[in-house]
């Protein structure tokens, strides 16, 4: 059965891309190099990571909101993986297990408005000052991990974190090729912009440009909205937003050694103002120091 996506009804979503530090802070699980795919094939693990998105489906639920499951999957590609020791086979059966679970959760809620989406991260550290890749090489690099799992029942491929044009556009024509939906979020810094200076908005365009429009919406996430909504305008094209907890540069929260979770309410309360102020955000929720007392501020927000 083909769902709806946020960009094709009414319905508002809920996303939560904090499980990182979720898992590590708030759920006492230990993830080498911040990788938390690992997970995935550890069966005492699984219960954690399923619970986690059960959560997530219930907030939802109380406010009556859609809600977006996402794989536990962005690290889970070639470059990334190979420092723990996978293979491009074990990591194939990895996203497919990783998909599997989200499935199950997805038929247990019985809605119509609960998507599973593959959730996958840059090839390399998006906070690392990297040459691009082209858009060929990164359309050829996602391809394997979204079309390991292209049939295995996702609605959409999410794409998080990405800072740069050239592979976010091969990854949108990954997705493309491999014939599922996708949605690009970009990451921004302090100042509203990418790392390379790139305007969040001119960023989505130079996309659209690349790949004739074939992304199905765009987001922004792991920065606080002190941090970009003085840069937005009511982008027709940028459906979601998933925000840090901290006001903290990304430098800041890599050499911290406690977690910063901010003021829930007065996260949720800015949440619910840019939502008011523009309306084609539809999906919202929390990235890094987030958990579900955010998750539960913004929901109370944007469901009135």
């Amino acid at each position: 059965m083909r769902r709806l996506l946020p960009h094709e009804t009414d319905q508002r979503f809920l996303v939560f891309a904090a499980t990182g530090t979720d898992l590590i802070f708030n759920r006492g699980v230990e993830l080498p190099g911040f990788a938390s795919f690992p997970l995935v094939e550890d069966p005492e693990a699984q219960p954690i990571i399923v619970d986690q998105m059960r959560d997530l489906m219930k907030v939802a639920a109380e406010a009556n909101l859609g809600c977006i499951i996402d794989t536990l999957t962005w690290m889970a590609n070639r470059d990334r993986a190979a420092p723990l020791g996978y293979g491009d086979d074990r990591l194939a059966d990895l996203n497919r297990k990783a998909v599997a679970l989200m499935c199950s959760l997805r038929d247990e809620a019985e809605r119509d408005d609960v998507l599973v989406a593959l959730c996958i991260g840059p090839s390399r550290d998006a906070y690392a000052r990297l040459a691009p890749m082209t858009v060929a090489d990164a359309r050829a690099y996602h391809a394997i991990q979204i079309g390991s799992v292209a049939d295995a029942g996702i609605d959409l491929v999410n794409a998080y974190t990405f800072n740069q044009v050239e592979e976010a556009a091969g990854a949108v024509l990954a997705a493309k090729d491999c014939k599922v939906p996708i949605a690009v979020s970009f990451v921004v810094e302090t100042d509203g912009r990418l790392d390379n200076g790139t305007g969040l908005e001119e960023a989505i365009d130079c996309v659209d440009d690349l790949t004739d429009g074939a992304a199905a919406y765009f987001m922004v996430n792991c920065a606080h909205p002190d941090h970009f909504s003085h840069v937005l305008t009511g982008h027709p094209r940028l459906k979601g937003i998933a925000v840090n907890a901290s006001r903290c540069s990304h430098a800041e929260l890599d050499n911290a050694t406690e977690l910063d979770d901010g003021d829930p309410k007065a996260l949720g309360v800015e949440v619910a103002r840019l939502v008011g102020k523009f309306p084609e955000l539809s999906i919202v929720g929390g990235c890094c120091g987030s958990d579900m007392r955010h998750m539960r501020e913004m929901a109370a927000g944007i469901k009135a």
